[in-house]
């Protein structure tokens, strides 16, 4: 079974009422963090539960340290999957309401616990749900809790020191997942350091989705990864963006494409520029 999967507003209305099947709201916005815990309360797709970017799906920022999303604690976010029902055998659909990255973000925290099989996202997300018609529920849904149990996968992530040692390095494909203007050091609204972690490529991660917020067809999305990775070896590949999100958007889009699944620099920009001594680059 294929680690990543897509799945479309029309099946996941067939398979919602699945005994075991776990779904979860991902909608989160970095200008207002309460948006998707209010959002998720004004109606949601019927069963699934709310998973917070911050709360659930992330670790305990330390000022000048992390990143602005650091890795949760993996014994935190066994209970947090616990809770929500899931057990090693569940159906899990993620979802949010934009291009899908914090429900890629939650996808590959599965996968680094082991979780890779029955893993859905749900292509176009709520705007691709609500094109279709479909309704939305104000019910809290009422699942057993889960039995899951998994193991930190560390060949998947790189601290900041494990990257810098790798730079230069003629095999390391570097993708950033920001906007174009951003990687170049022309704009920047968050972080308080524009520009790219010296060797990167910018690889925007909303280039894997096509005008209607849906994933490429997997050759698309194979022809725009080759192009980055050139004759490199996909499993020297390491994705970033500016705090360990976005990039797992890209990190998704490549197993679509028949990549394994690469390395996560989670810390991303927003870590990496913590270090002073650490390279900065702008431009192309």
């Amino acid at each position: 079974m294929p680690i990543a999967q897509l799945i479309s507003p029309q099946a996941l209305d067939l398979k919602k009422d699945q005994p075991g099947l776990v779904i979860l709201d991902c909608r989160y916005s970095l200008e207002d963090p309460d948006y998707g815990q209010r959002s998720y309360a004004e109606g949601h797709i019927a069963g699934s539960s709310f998973a917070d970017l911050e709360r659930d799906l992330s670790g305990t920022v330390v000022k000048g340290v992390t990143g602005r999303h650091p890795l949760p604690e993996p014994e935190d976010l066994i209970e947090r999957l616990q809770a929500w029902g899931i057990n090693a055998d569940s159906d899990v659909v993620l979802y949010d309401d934009g291009p899908g990255a914090y429900a890629a973000r939650a996808w590959w925290l599965l996968a680094w616990l082991g979780k890779r099989d029955g893993v859905f996202i749900l292509d176009g997300g709520l705007k691709a749900w609500h094109a279709a018609g479909l309704p939305l529920s104000l019910d809290a849904p009422g699942s057993e809790r889960g039995t899951f149990t998994g193991v930190p996968d560390n060949a998947l992530i790189l601290d900041a020191e494990a990257l810098a040692q790798r730079l230069g390095q003629p095999a390391l494909t570097l993708l950033d997942a920001r906007a174009l203007p951003r990687f170049k050091g022309e704009v920047e609204p968050i972080d308080p350091v524009a520009g790219h972690i010296p060797g990167a490529q910018c690889a925007a991660f909303t280039d894997n989705l096509d005008s209607d917020g849906r994933f490429l067809p997997a050759d698309q999305l194979k022809q725009r990864f080759a192009a980055k990775l050139g004759n490199r070896s996909p499993t020297d590949l390491v994705a970033y963006c500016g705090s360990g999100v976005t990039a797992c958007h890209n990190l998704f889009a490549l197993c679509l494409a028949g990549y394994p699944l690469g390395a996560l620099y989670a810390g991303s920009w927003s870590e990496w520029i913590n270090d002073p001594t650490r390279g900065v680059a702008t431009g192309e």
